[in-house]
């Protein structure tokens, strides 16, 4: 019986002891039998590999038949043995497979070299109950995983994104069954947007640095510093209750199973971007460092500000434009593993680091707004330069204490940052002909620390205690978003827009976060596959928001501007200190809050076998929510008002599970969750982000949505990793808290409500197959229901309709080929296909209907060698389809649906290599 914690993902070092331990004693066993002859031996060495993908397998069994005489496989899924002159049987073993047998084993003078390819075999795992995520990255092991868990999962490793090419966790869960992302990386399960999903790094809940988004941006977490991503769809009692989508877990790469140093580098680049002019605002140093001002100007009264502006530059950067010739794309990545003995203890250390430079173009990309006549108020044509910079690093330390105790330590840090400059040009509302030049840099940050343990009790471990504690700091930064507006007069020459003193300014924006994370749990196991759990969980986030805009008034300036990307000759100190440019701040009471939400919780579960074929995995879990904002009213003093919301609830969860033989598993949930206003819902309180960004006002009136979960699935595993999957669900919503449209001085203002009720059904389909030796078929289908039905205050259109961002149909298509060359030589080779039906993008207001975004398609290509033990090489193409995302919007007054959006990435590549020492 093997049984696994949740939180055995972080530092789980049992295995690897055990694997080490069999190594070394086989192998001296072996090494003491064949000594004395030697004179009249030979060695018969291979390797182990998983048939489906072509992996490793690491500490598969080799053993003679009838002898003493074996050993176990290495890292690189090699054995070795030293055999006397004859004939043997051999026998080869790997938990999850099917054992298989090679016999008529000739040894001679010459070495036999036997390389043996299992097949996962479902039967082998009758006495394996997995009750948490296991610390596994091939798909073989995932699938049994995935077979043998008490709820439903779904899981992809770190070889399967390897092999695909899948550069970051976002990447990833974007191939699983009914899981789709929306705009600024908000994620859509089964149609439910970001609010009703949650994200856990290695069991523990981790803090999102985006104000708008309840879930961390998952790009922010490159494949490489990943073991497995597992997806919940329905809910499990041991789990905070606030999702309704799913709860994804992102486990980071542990222990090494033997000493190791590689190092990686690719490049590569988008084809419409290399080579090609690329186009920058002026900016303080690399995206290596945050852009700064003078921080003593945000501190001072507005009197002193308007003296003090007058006799220094605040600001480290101006509104000029640089132009540079493209270069590659390059991504570089560095990793250490070694195991250090001490006493009878062992201790690893892991480390890894990742850097991800690249820039991209969009051209021939346009947007427009319309009347709700249908006739268009504001069009305009935008080119825009993208220059990314993502940074990660990974440090695992774990440690053992006696046979029956394991902790371990995790440090996680990452920090993605974006520049993008756009140039556009086209007319307003009021039919001015104008030109924009805008910079905006996004840097979000993470760090993540992480301790825990798991210890057993008894002479047969019927008590597991485990425990665990987290400290994340998550940031928004928007430290230097520029722009500046020109008009063009009807014989083409350019001066200052001035119809407001809004147009050409600079924005400052932070936001920090920090969460604490706890908990503890002990687990009482009563017969071999039952047991009882009882756990404790502690969750305070602290929020830091504030905001500061620069308006430069330019009214005394009527000169033409013959050069846009060169205006420092009128916005310059001079000019300010004289008093031509004068620059107003903007620092408002309401531009600034704080918030924190403390989840108190405890729960008891079980999971127990009335019946051989039957598991029933039951809880109920207890949490009580504390949530507060402070916050200024319009007019009122900062952080003045505050609002609390202060609410316990009660949350059942039943999972049913029943094997219908060796092959066949029918599975049933049913559970009631939670959807808790964001800081910014809750209290009233006018809030934008970002200037140009929509105005927000919060409600104090907002409660709680519960979500009511039906989950039907039926799974068959057969064969070599083959399976099929089948999930009818149903979820009714009631009181879902939704994102509604208001007038304002013309001006459309979103607020939250809770509507009456809503419903999201539909139906899943997934399928792996092996096609034939080495060629291996992934596919999975959605098709979904989603319906709101919307209180009847509000501007937009239409009161009933489905969830924004949910597309009523999704489909990823992949093909896998795997070919082993000789004993050190494989090649690897996937095609993926992604589909994503129309959906939502922003709902219609004042009588125009809804924006829509069209279908999108997406193929892409991955290519891999592996040349030896320490060589491998690859090449990736993506969005070869090069197709533009395409936006429409319905105008009920005359039945039309009008193109409204256009853009174009275009496709890429990128080829690497990795050397491991």
């Amino acid at each position: 019986m093997i049984f696994v914690s949740r939180h055995t993902s972080v530092c789980n070092v049992a295995s690897v002891l055990f694997n080490r331990h069999i190594f070394r004693m086989l192998s001296s066993l072996a090494f003491l039998l064949t000594l004395p002859t030697a004179v009249s031996a030979a060695t018969v060495s291979g390797t182990v590999t998983d048939r489906q993908t072509g992996e490793p397998l690491v500490g598969a069994t080799v053993q003679v038949s009838g002898m003493n005489t074996g050993t176990v496989t290495d890292a690189e899924g090699r054995y070795s043995l030293t055999l006397k002159h004859g004939t043997y049987t051999i026998i080869y073993k790997y938990i999850g497979y099917a054992d298989v047998e090679k016999t008529g084993v000739k040894v001679g003078k010459e070495a036999v070299i036997i390389d043996v390819a299992l097949n996962a075999d479902a039967q082998t795992l009758e006495g394996v109950t997995v009750t948490g995520r296991k610390n596994l990255e091939g798909e073989g092991a995932l699938m049994q995983e995935r077979r043998q868990a008490s709820i439903g999962i779904e899981n992809i490793g770190a070889r399967e994104m390897s092999l695909k090419g899948i550069g970051n966790v976002q990447e990833g869960v974007k191939k699983l069954t009914g899981i789709s992302v929306a705009d600024q990386g908000q994620l859509i399960v089964r149609g439910l947007g970001d609010r009703y999903s949650t994200t856990t790094l290695n069991g523990l809940p981790i803090a999102s640095p985006n104000p708008d988004n309840k879930l961390i941006p998952l790009d922010i977490f490159p494949a490489n510093t990943v073991q497995n991503i597992t997806v919940s769809k329905v809910y499990e009692a041991e789990a905070f209750a606030d999702y309704s989508g799913a709860h994804i877990d992102i486990s980071t790469k542990e222990h090494a199973t033997e000493d190791f140093f590689s190092v990686g580098m690719s490049i590569g680049g988008a084809f419409n971007t290399l080579g090609k002019d690329f186009y920058q605002m002026d900016r303080d140093g690399s995206l290596l460092k945050t852009p700064s001002m003078d921080k003593s100007a945000l501190n001072m009264s507005l009197t002193d500000f308007d003296s003090y502006v007058l006799t220094k530059d605040i600001f480290n950067t101006s509104f000029d434009v640089d132009k540079k010739s493209t270069m590659p794309d390059f991504s570089f990545s560095i990793g250490f593993g070694r195991n250090f003995r001490i006493g009878s203890q062992t201790l690893g250390v892991l480390a890894s680091a990742t850097a991800d430079h690249g820039r991209r173009i969009t051209e021939d990309a346009y947007y427009k707004t319309l009347e709700a006549t249908g006739n268009t108020q504001s069009n305009f044509g935008y080119t825009g330069y993208t220059e990314s910079l993502n940074i990660a690093a990974l440090a695992c330390v774990q440690y053992t204490l006696r046979k029956a105790d394991r902790i371990g330590y995790t440090f996680f840090y990452a920090r993605n940052a974006g520049d993008t400059y756009q140039l556009r040009e086209g007319t307003d509302a009021e039919g001015n002909n104008l030109i924009g030049s805008n910079d905006i840099t996004h840097i979000y940050t993470l760090m993540n620390h992480q301790l825990n343990g798991t210890h057993y009790f008894g002479d047969t471990r019927k008590w597991e205690l485990t425990w665990g504690g987290s400290y994340s700091d998550t940031g928004s930064d928007e430290p230097d978003r520029r722009q500046v507006m020109f008009v063009k007069d009807d014989a083409g020459a350019l001066t200052f827009f001035k119809l407001n003193r809004q147009e050409t300014m600079r924005y400052y924006g932070e936001l920090d976060e920090s969460e604490w994370n706890g908990d503890i749990a002990l687990k009482w196991k009563w017969r071999e596959g039952d047991h009882v759990k009882v756990g404790f969980d502690i969750k305070d986030k602290d929020r830091d928001y504030m905001g500061t805009r620069f308006y430069y008034n330019v009214n005394k300036i009527y000169d033409e501007v013959t050069d846009i990307y060169s205006v420092s000759d009128f916005l310059n100190q001079d000019n300010v200190a004289s008093g031509t440019v004068v620059i107003e701040r903007k620092m408002q009471p309401k531009d600034n809050y704080k918030a924190g939400n403390t989840i108190y919780a405890g729960y008891l579960l079980t999971d127990w076998h009335p019946a051989s074929q039957l598991l029933v995995n039951v809880g109920v879990r207890y949490e009580y929510s504390k949530q507060w904002v402070n916050y200024a009213t319009d007019g009122g003093e900062k952080y003045a008002e505050r609002r609390d919301y202060n609410k316990g609830d009660l949350f059942p969860a039943l999972n049913l599970k029943y094997n219908l033989g060796d092959k066949d598993i029918f599975r049933f949930s049913a559970s009631r969750t939670v959807t808790r206003p964001s800081f910014i819902e809750m209290a009233p309180f006018l809030y934008q982000e970002s200037y140009g960004g929509s105005q927000i006002r919060g409600n104090a009136d907002l409660e709680n949505g519960y979500n009511y979960n039906f989950d039907l699935r039926y799974e068959r595993f057969w064969g070599s990793g083959d399976m099929i999957s089948i999930t009818g669900y149903f979820k009714y919503l009631d009181s879902p808290i939704e994102r509604v449209q208001g007038l304002n001085g013309g001006a459309t203002v979103h607020t939250f409500q809770n509507a009456s009720s809503g419903t999201a059904a539909g139906a899943e389909v997934e399928i792996k197959k092996q096609i034939v030796d080495g060629l291996r078929l992934g596919a999975n289908v959605s098709y979904m229901y989603t319906d709101v039905k919307l209180p009847e205050s509000g501007a937009y259109t239409n009161k009933e309709r489905s969830l924004q961002g949910a597309s009523p149909i999704l489909a990823n298509v992949d093909l896998t080929y795997t070919l082993n060359i000789r004993d050190t030589r494989k090649l690897t080779a996937a095609l993926l296909y992604n589909l994503q039906g129309r959906r939502i993008h922003s709902v219609g207001v004042s009588g125009l209907g809804d924006v829509k975004q069209q279908t999108i398609h997406t193929l892409n290509l991955n290519l891999g060698y592996e040349l030896n033990k320490h060589w491998s090489f690859k090449l990736q193409g993506k969005d070869l389809l090069g197709r533009a995302v395409v936006f429409k919007q319905d105008v009920p007054s005359t039945g039309e649906e009008v193109e409204v959006e256009r853009y174009k990435k275009g496709a890429s590549f990128d080829v690497g290599f990795n050397y491991k020492f």
